[in-house]
């Protein structure tokens, strides 16, 4: 998907860095009814002819609605190829967060691509640990290796040695047979 497969948004005029944090105040929040929002489908289309330093800078010094954004566009075709490798640094800030939400954001099909292994089973088990349903994680069950499953399984066994619930999201993996 690129974002010109979203909707249309007026088109503005300056520097990039003076309009992308006013996009909300200029086409609003209202769902689109296809999972974006008007002002994350503007955004989006703004990050497809910005330079990776661009991006990095809108990240490093957005509020939370601007990263969410952000990390929301970098699974379209044009934003992964307009920021490139430099994406990944971006998913990795997020995933150092307790932000529900950017942690969540953060797992889309960019980190699915990019992540190597180890990073990509610690973003899962720190979903697990942060209370993100793991259905959030784009391409789990297709990554989910031996290596991940025995890390959730120990995660399992050591909830219910103390006593607290295992999240239920957790159960398919613990079934699985290893490969």
């Amino acid at each position: 998907m690129k974002s010109t497969d979203l909707p249309a948004v007026p088109h503005q005029q300056g520097p990039l860095a003076e309009i992308f944090p006013a996009v909300t105040r200029r086409v609003g929040k209202d769902a689109l009814g296809n999972g974006w929002t008007a002002d994350e489908a503007a955004r989006a289309q703004l990050l497809a002819t910005a330079t990776p330093g661009e991006i990095t800078d809108l990240y490093r010094y957005g509020d939370t609605t601007e990263k969410l954004a952000i990390l929301k566009a970098l699974q379209l075709t044009d934003v992964e190829q307009a920021v490139g490798d430099q994406g990944l640094a971006l998913i990795e800030d997020a995933i150092r967060t307790n932000d529900q939400r950017l942690l969540a954001a953060a797992l889309g099909p960019y980190a699915t691509r990019h992540l190597t292994g180890t990073a990509f089973r610690q973003a899962v088990l720190k979903c697990v640990f942060a209370g993100v349903p793991l259905a959030a994680v784009h391409g789990l069950p297709e990554r989910a290796d031996d290596e991940l499953r025995r890390m959730m399984a120990d995660f399992a066994t050591e909830r219910q040695a103390a006593g607290r619930t295992v999240p239920p999201d957790l159960q398919p993996y613990l079934d699985r047979p290893e490969r």
